[in-house]
């Protein structure tokens, strides 16, 4: 049965839209054309941070958003950034009994955005909090520990096989692959789509009933 689930961030829960926008305009890039290069290396299995580096050669991620923090333009999300599907959804699966954590590759300020965000959720985490990455399966043993139920009971909610479906599986638990973002669209043809995902799912208002299904025949 399934006690827990657990959500990614990016693309999961939060439209990063404004975000890479934000990126594209800090590198002084066309929108349009930043989108273009990042979904290009994701089609070609590379890390989305190569994108970067197609601009900027030698780009350091870390050492530029500490400069966006200084310049007054961080990074930021807000209420308005969160798909419409996420708060209903949280909360429904609260009200059937479901332990509901979030956790995600995020800085410690994008975890400070979250908590301030007050989601229906038991645990709001990120790897920077835990000093460990997707898709380190030390990500997920963190996410088990964290979490009031054994691997098998626990679902993990992403976009992405390389990053969440696949070291979560290797790591036990058992996940739902949603078809929304950058990744969500680009590796939805992958076999490993509906060979290693428990569930897929266009939204995740589809959750609590599927959920609730698996629970019963598991009865």
């Amino acid at each position: 049965m399934i006690r827990a689930v657990v959500f990614d961030v990016g693309e999961c829960l939060v439209d990063e839209t404004r975000e890479y926008g934000t990126w594209a305009d800090w590198l002084g890039v066309p929108r349009h054309t930043f989108a273009a290069v990042f979904g290009a290396v994701i089609a070609q299995g590379r890390d989305y941070r190569e994108t970067f580096q197609v601009f900027r050669p030698g780009f350091d991620l870390t050492a530029e958003r500490e400069r966006r923090a200084q310049a007054g333009k961080p990074e930021w999300f807000g209420e308005d950034d969160l798909y419409p599907d996420v708060r209903p959804t949280l909360s429904a699966l609260r009200a059937a009994g479901l332990w509901v954590g979030v956790a995600g590759n995020q800085t410690v300020r994008a975890g400070g955005l979250l908590r301030g965000l007050d989601l229906p959720a038991d645990l709001i985490a990120t790897s920077d909090d835990w000093g460990a990455s997707k898709p380190d399966v030390a990500f997920f043993e963190h996410v088990i520990q964290a979490t009031p139920a054994r691997p098998k009971e626990i679902l993990y909610v992403g976009d992405r096989l390389d990053n969440d479906i696949r070291p979560a599986a290797e790591a036990g638990l058992l996940t739902a692959l949603i078809r929304r973002g950058p990744w969500g669209t680009i590796q939805q043809n992958d076999p490993d789509a509906d060979a290693v995902a428990t569930m897929r799912i266009d939204s995740l208002a589809e959750l609590p009933d599927l959920i609730a299904k698996l629970n019963a025949e598991g009865r």
